[in-house]
Formats: structure tokens, sequence, C-alpha cells
């Protein structure tokens, strides 16, 4: 399925120009004869004589092209310095690709062709793999894989900073595998949140191993250095969702002009101790100092060491919280139920005693008057129960609606819908492909005629998996909700719209689908889509997940295509 834009796409996609250190934000210009800072002692030349005819040639291709009569060009997701970047689909295998392609006679294109084979040799399963590279019909292209499963960690610390043992497992996954890299004499020097990919089991993928640096013209006086000092930008990232240096990158905010590279548990509380000084000890080539008496790491292989020296974090324990059906037992009930003392210690039910029989009537005035209680006893339940059918049949023949599923704690008075007013809500794109992130807060601006839309698919109206799952929304409808219906005010209407509603743990862009609750589902024609909830239960967070758009014309805004636009979301609860 290809996604149609007219625009190109932010570069930071494929590694972004965003600048991997504080040095490398100072000097960002690109032309003829210019140098561009990539780190400390680390210079890109960015002399392309041939500049503008090489990216001629690039632009020059498009979606639908066919490379060696097999891999179709799909999206392209970069185009700058004459290269480009394109999501395509290998026809012979059946599988979605990532592809690099630069002419020829381009300054880079035989170190790219290089760097390429180098890596395809390594075969580590923690890089993203170099499938096939390849010079034909005046193009070099480089052929990798693409995981539509795995989320760049750009979009994972959106959503916050990093747990410390995904934290942990973070910077131990990255200094390995980097580690082994620089043993076969290969290094990356484009590591930053864009080349790092999370799946969906919690690995870590490292995409664009000497290859970026290639296609960029950056080389490193350095490397083992560069890269250690990039895996600790990362680590300080995850901590404390901000960029160790004073400029903004990679939507990360960046430290206080003036304040010089502090810990990252000076930054944010709670930072785990430990972690915090190892960010440091492999910033400490860009100027930061490690504490105590503690050496700075230098190369990955020694990061790594470091790492793995350190006690190990282990997972968060899971909250147990336990089923309604639990607690009415009678162990709760009894002795496991009762709250502890005030020391701690756990209370020592004591058994109630026994409460004794009445006496038996044993005289013949008592055994008539048992008798004569026993017999008015049971005139009484005949005459109630008559009473109580007479009442309901009367109930029933009522006009109006007699049994309401929900009551008023006991009362008998109907418990109406109410709206839930929505408190925030961001884009949910778990495959790290976001659609318009800033039209989120025109779906609940009480305006129809403000829209966020989705990008137009070349496939449809069922999304192809392979490459894009669905596009949809979280949003945040306040503590202790409990939504029964979601109504979207649609812009297209046609064959077909379907949504489905879920449960989430959080206001996360990332979050695996597979861990939320399914709540309703629809399938609609219409510009109007409701879903209701049969069984409402405590959701905070919803995410409103569209995986089938209908075709529609284009416009001012997106191609013709089939997708789809949201004006206006409504809950009840």
């Amino acid at each position: 399925m290809a996604e149609r834009s007219t625009a190109a796409v932010d570069v930071a996609d494929s590694g972004g120009e965003e600048p991997l250190t504080a040095e490398a934000g100072k000097a960002t210009a690109d032309g003829a004869g210019t140098k561009k800072k990539v780190g400390k002692g680390t210079e890109a030349a960015v002399t392309d004589d041939a500049g503008a005819a090489a990216e001629t040639n690039s632009l020059e291709l498009h979606s639908g092209h066919k490379l060696a009569r097999r891999y179709r060009l799909e999206e392209c997701v970069t185009r700058l310095d004459g290269f480009s970047s394109w999501r395509a689909v290998d026809e012979k295998l059946r599988r979605a690709v990532g592809v690099h392609v630069v002419p020829a006679d381009h300054p880079r294109a035989r170190p790219v062709l290089a760097a390429a084979r180098s890596a395809a040799l390594l075969g580590d399963p923690r890089f993203v793999q170099v499938l096939d590279a390849v010079e034909e019909n005046d193009l070099v292209y480089v052929v990798h894989e693409w995981l539509p499963d795995a989320t760049e960690l750009t979009a994972v610390l959106a959503a916050g900073p990093l747990e410390p043992h995904d934290a942990y497992q973070l910077v131990s996954q990255v200094s390995q595998a980097m580690a082994a890299a620089h043993r076969e004499g290969l290094a990356h020097l484009r590591l930053n949140p864009g080349s790092v990919l999370r799946t969906e089991s919690g690995q870590y993928r490292i995409r664009g191993l000497a290859v970026m640096a290639a296609l960029r013209g950056i080389s490193a006086d350095h490397p083992q250095r560069t890269d250690t000092e990039a895996i600790g930008a990362l680590l300080y990232a995850a901590l404390t969702q901000r960029w160790p240096y004073e400029t903004n990158a990679y939507g990360l905010s960046g430290l206080p002009k003036g304040v010089g590279l502090i810990a990252p548990d000076q930054v944010r509380a709670g930072v785990h101790r430990g972690l915090s000084e190892l960010a440091m000890r492999a910033l400490v080539n860009d100027g930061a100092t490690a504490s105590r008496q503690d050496q700075p790491c230098t190369t990955p292989e020694e990061l790594a060491k470091a790492v793995a020296a350190m006690p190990r974090i282990r997972p968060p324990e899971p909250a147990f919280t336990p089923s309604p059906a639990y607690q009415r037992t009678t162990y709760q009930q009894g002795v496991y139920g009762q709250p502890p003392t005030r020391g701690g210690a756990p209370h020592t039910a004591r058994p109630a005693a026994p409460v004794p029989p009445p006496p038996p009537l044993q005289s013949r005035t008592g055994k008539a008057l048992k008798w004569t209680v026993s017999a008015l006893l049971i005139a009484a339940l005949g005459l109630g129960s008559w009473q109580l059918a007479d009442t309901l049949l009367k109930e029933e023949n009522k006009p109006g609606p007699s049994n309401s599923s929900e009551k008023d704690d006991g009362k008998g008075a109907e418990v109406a819908s109410k709206p839930l007013k929505i408190q925030n809500a961001v884009e949910y794109y778990p495959d790290g492909n976001p659609q318009h992130t800033n039209q989120v807060p025109l779906t609940y601006d009480d305006n129809p005629d403000t829209v966020w839309r989705s990008k137009s698919y070349d496939e449809g109206p069922d999304l192809n998996p392979a490459f894009k799952k669905g596009v949809g929304l979280v949003y945040d409808l306040g503590a202790g909700q409990k939504p029964k219906t979601a109504t979207l005010g649609l812009k297209y209407g046609g064959d077909h719209t379907t949504v489905s509603l879920y449960a989430a743990d959080s206001l996360s862009s990332s979050a695996p689908l597979g861990s939320m609750k399914k709540l309703a589902t629809t399938t609609t024609s219409d510009t109007t889509a409701k879903l209701t909830v049969n069984r409402p239960e405590s959701a905070r967070y919803v995410v409103v997940w569209m995986t089938a758009m209908p075709q529609a014309p284009g416009d001012t805004y997106s191609d013709p295509g089939y997708k789809q636009a949201i004006a206006e979301v409504k809950f009840t609860g």
C-alpha cells in the first residue's frame, strides 16, 4: 500500500538533520566547499560539486518505479543531498523493504556501496540488515529490512522518559551491538533516536550502520569515541526526555542555555542513580564530569562492560488487582480480608461466639402458640406474595420503560448517559509514522469545519497491514470515567470506514495495540460513526483506531486515494 504525499517527508524519518551533539548545532551549513560538524573531532565534508545534477537524477524516481524489475518504490521518506530513501516492496518475496538510491555519478556513491557491502557481511541481528547493494542503470541502491512493527525511539520518547529497566535494556543492547560492530571495523557515526528502533518484544534494533554516515558524507577521527558519546546521549534522553545539549533535537527540548551538561538525576527527580552516572561516563567525551572515581567510557566496549558491571535492574512487578469475584469470596470476608493492625502484624480473626438457640416450647400452651404463629406467618406470606405480584403487573402495564439496566443506587431511577469532556489527545502511530499530529486538537474544538486528516493511500478501503495497520488517535477522558459511546463526525462517506475503540493504559502514541482491550467496533458508509460499549468499564484513555477508509477525491490538502478526516469526536459515559 503506497502512501501518497505531495510534500517532502521530514528527514528525521531516516536519521534526521538534527544535530548529534552540541557542536553539530553550531554548524549545519550545506553547500559546495562547506563542512558540517557532527561531533567532537568529527567533520563531514559536504562538497557536492555535482549536487544539483545528482539531485535532478534522483528526483526522476517516482512512486511505482521498479528497480531490478523487483523492488517497487512506494513512498519517498527522505530526499536530501542528492540521494533519496524509499519504502518499497520486494515483489519477488512479497515483503516490505527500505531502499536508499544514489546516482552512480554522485561523489558519495562509491563510499555508500562499500559501506553497505561491509555492513551486510556483519550479519548481526541487532542491526537492520542490508539485503542488497547494487550498481545498475546509472544508479546505486541499497536495499534493507523494513520493520513495520518496530517503533522509532523518537516516538517512544515523545510519550515520556523510559522506566529504569527499559533504559537499562536500551544502553545494554545498543552498547553491546556497537562494540561488536567496531570489532569488525564498522562505525555508525549517526546514532540518534531516529536510528534506533524498539520492537514489540522490547528488543532494540539499529539502522543505518556505516551506510547513513556514507550517505551524509560523515567521517570521524575517533569513531569509537563518537559512537560512545552518541549512546550516552541516547541514555540521557531516555532517562530525562531531554536532549543533553542546548539545542532542541529529535522532538526533545535541550538543556537550559548556560547551565552546561548536568547529570540526569539533577534534571529529573526519580532518575536511577547508577544509570545517571553511566550516561555521564559516556558523555565525558564532550565535557561531562564523571562522578566519584569512575573512569570515563571512550569506546562502546568499555561502556558495555560498565553496564554489565552494574547490578541488574529488574522489570517492575505487575500490580495485582483482585477481581470483584475474588473480593466477594468468604476468604476475603474472613481472616484474609482483614486489615493489618497498627503495628503492621497481620490481624488474627477471633471466631465469633456461637449464638445459643432459643429454648424449645415444651408446654401445651407453647405448642399452641407455636402453631398459631406459624399459621399467621404462612397467611402473611401468601397475602404479601399476591400483593407483590399485583404491584409488578401494574408496573409492567405502565407506559414507558419499566426495566432499566442502569439504576440509581437501588432507588429505581434510571441513570442517563452524560457527555465526557476530553482532557487531552495525541495521535496514535505505533509504527512510528504519524499522519498530522498538529491537527489532533481540531477533533474536539466544537468546530465541525476543522478536521484532523489521514494521509491518502493507494490501496483500500481495508488498509494493507504489511504497510499500515491503521491510523488513530488516543484521548484522555479523565480519571474514573466509564465510556459508553463514541461518536465520530467524518468528512468522507462511501465504502467504507471501519473504526474500533480500545481501552489504553496511558496517553502514549506508541503503546502496542495488543496490550489494549477492545471495547467496540463498527463499520459505516455514512459520515457518522457511532460505537457503543456493551459492558462499560473504567477507561481513562481510549484509542480510536481506523483500519478501513473510503476512496475520496483530491483536494487542496491531499491527493485522491483512500483516506478519512475526523471533524468532531464525542464521548458519553
